[in-house]
């Protein structure tokens, strides 16, 4: 009875047995045959807005080859997955889909115990998403957990599958993945959490990124360093299990000291701004980049600047003290510091005020008449090329030239004047009046050969004065300048050197430009005349302690009738190795709206408060050219001399004269007395 009792128990555990293989084996098929049509079907999934691309950030280099700024268009940076390691590959896959190289998108098994578990609970409660199926969530679907919702994703993973690999699918994966505290990407992870680059992250550090992405909030490390801790040793566990680390390498990773570091953000994102744009408009205008490539393309831009001087111009332009006090806005500016030997833009802010990405750059993009500033390309130096010394006597009177007549800013006229006194004191009228003696075509060629373009209606004698049709910016002004600390050649002005594109291509290299504008002499003579400005003339504001500094001032009247003020104010001058050009005043000039000097304010003292910074760590150099006081102190010992001369001369005439009337009367006094003898 027993035996027989044991008999049926054993035929009924196989009856059971049996049917629970079919029934295991019956859903085995369905959900094959369910996932076999799903994967049928979803060929026609719409992935069109997933973007296979790797966002990445330009990069700016200062001329000794360092990093100084960067730009990208993406609030997430992205990596290659050739650059992330191996350590965080395998911590991700260990613990959020550990068959992602096995399956197509979908894991059956994972997705099966899900949905039972979804069934049991009637609802929505277990994900069991791959990779694939995150990524698709992240870029193409909602968060809502909802049956059809979860039906959409299927179909666009397997569809993602077919059209990615898997180093494809799991590098945009890293880069668009959320780690917590605002970082968006592993690249802003690594940086935010050890201050890192991605191919520099230990395996503990790798375990730990990879298991905040389950739940980045409650897994903070900086407020939940306890539970991201035993998440991190959970990844390491896995990471053990399946093969990815040795004992050794668990044993070391579990014993990692969990050191965090918040740099802070990116320190070079948005650096430099001004010389950004600058960059941006020689890469968009010079070479045929576009806006979007060069924002998302990671490319690198090797550039001429010099971050000292840069630093320098910008705080500078931060001193409100340097700056007369605007009527409900901003008086504005512009400034530009160039290397006259090499033409490469050193330094440049474009405006006061809130920075707009690739705004108004009133450094390079201004177009304002340059006033006085005007004189040594238009008028003196022709003259000097046509033989006119330094110490001619130019007319300084009221006078009218047609229907036009100038006059000079103070209204002081001292008949007739040197040349280099003219040019210290910015005499206006001798300025028109040697130029109508050149003829206008003369400075028209100058001021072509200075790299200034004109226009039709600029023929005529306020070219003298800087009367331009459209105006110039500091850039324009720099780069002609720059003619006459290098003896004469005007080097091309520019601040790209070289690009490189994100494959290490160089796609753009500066071919240096340069032309001869006129001869070294002049140029010493030019120097020697904008010395004097600076040392004893209208410029005295911009000089630099220690340095021997050229330059010339400039300004316009506002053009409104009954209001004296200033509408541009310039300096633009020089140091043997620095030219820096400096404009001031408001971008719309009207009767409220226009500069008033002062002494302690304007163009010359910005340029002075740059230039002195800029310089700092730069060697004091001489022009080696003769200074407007020996000039003057020459010029008086010649007068001296030819006094003298002038007086023995006299003297000489005098004694002649009285040789010549003494003479005479003892010819009279001889014949007298031979008419006497031959009486007697």
């Amino acid at each position: 009875m027993v035996l027989k009792e044991k008999i049926k128990t054993i035929f009924n555990n196989l009856k059971k047995w049996h049917l629970f293989q079919t029934i295991v084996l019956s859903m085995l098929i369905i959900i094959l045959c369910f996932f076999g049509l799903l994967y049928y079907f979803s060929k026609d999934a719409d992935i069109s807005g997933l973007k296979n691309e790797l966002p990445q950030a330009t990069l700016f280099y200062d001329v000794n080859g360092n990093v100084a700024s960067k730009v990208s268009a993406n609030k997430n940076e992205g990596v290659s997955i050739k650059q992330v390691p191996d350590s965080l590959k395998n911590a991700i896959i260990a613990i959020e889909d550990r068959r992602f190289y096995q399956h197509s998108g979908v894991d059956l098994i994972g997705t099966s115990r899900a949905l039972i578990r979804d069934l049991k609970a009637r609802g929505m409660v277990e994900g069991g998403s791959t990779i694939t199926q995150q990524l698709t969530k992240n870029t193409l679907l909602t968060s809502q957990k909802t049956l059809n919702r979860k039906m959409e994703e299927v179909f666009l993973a397997l569809q993602i599958e077919r059209e990615y690999s898997k180093p494809e699918i799991l590098q945009m994966y890293l880069n668009q993945i959320y780690f917590g505290n605002g970082a968006w990407g592993i690249k802003t992870a690594a940086s935010k959490y050890f201050a890192k680059e991605v191919n520099d992250l230990t395996i503990s550090e790798s375990a730990l990124l990879a298991g905040l992405i389950k739940a980045p909030s409650a897994l903070n490390p900086y407020e939940n360093m306890e539970k991201a801790t035993e998440r991190r040793n959970l990844v390491l566990v896995q990471m053990k299990k399946q093969g990815y680390i040795s004992d050794s390498q668990y044993e070391k990773a579990i014993h990692e000291k969990v050191i965090l570091n918040d740099k802070g953000g990116d320190p070079f994102r948005g650096k430099f701004p001004y010389y950004v744009d600058q960059v941006l408009e020689e890469a968009i205008n010079l070479y045929g980049l576009t806006q979007d490539e060069l924002l998302t393309g990671g490319y690198q831009i090797f550039t001429e600047l010099e971050p000292e001087m840069q630093t320098a111009m910008e705080e500078t332009y931060q001193n409100d003290s340097l700056f007369q006090e605007g009527k409900d806005t901003l008086v504005q500016s512009g400034g530009v510091l160039l290397d006259p030997k090499t033409g490469g833009i050193k330094a440049i802010v474009g405006g006061r005020g809130k920075h707009t990405f690739r705004g108004y750059n009133r450094a390079s993009q201004l177009k304002a008449q340059p006033g006085s500033s005007f004189k040594p390309l238009a008028v003196y130096t022709p003259a000097l090329e046509e033989g006119w010394k330094m110490t001619d006597m130019l007319k300084d009177e009221p006078m009218t030239f047609g229907s036009y007549q100038p006059s000079n800013y103070d209204n002081q006229y001292a008949g007739q004047v040197p040349m280099y006194e003219a040019v210290k004191e910015s005499k206006n009228v001798s300025a028109v009046w040697l130029l109508n003696e050149l003829g206008i075509e003369k400075g028209l060629d100058s001021i072509k050969r200075f790299g200034i373009s004109l226009d039709k209606n600029d023929r005529n004698l306020s070219l003298a004065l800087g009367g331009l049709h459209n105006g110039v910016s500091p850039l324009n002004m720099a780069e002609a300048f720059s003619v006459f600390p290098n003896n004469g050649v005007r080097m091309k002005a520019h601040a790209i050197k070289k690009i490189v594109n994100a494959d290490g291509k160089v796609v753009a290299v500066w071919k240096a430009k340069k032309e001869r504008v006129t001869t070294k002499a002049v140029t010493n003579n030019i120097t020697t005349m904008l010395l004097g400005v600076v040392e004893q003339g209208t410029g005295k504001a911009a000089q630099i302690p220690g340095r021997e500094t050229a330059g010339k001032t400039g300004s316009t009247q506002v053009p409104i009738e009954g209001i004296n003020g200033l509408k541009d104010q310039w300096f633009v001058g020089y140091t043997p190795q620095l030219v820096g050009a400096i404009w001031v005043g408001y971008d719309k000039t009207d009767k409220d709206h226009y500069i008033t000097p002062v002494s302690n304010k304007g163009s010359a003292v910005i340029f002075r408060e740059v230039m002195t910074k800029a310089l700092t760590n730069e060697p004091v150099e001489s022009f080696n050219v003769q200074h407007i006081s020996t000039l003057i102190e020459k010029k008086k010992q010649e007068e001296a001399a030819k006094n003298r001369f002038n007086f023995q001369e006299n003297f000489n005439n005098e004694v002649q004269k009285w040789e010549e009337k003494w003479n005479k009367q003892k010819e009279k006094w001889r014949k007298r007395w031979n008419d006497k003898g031959k009486g007697h």
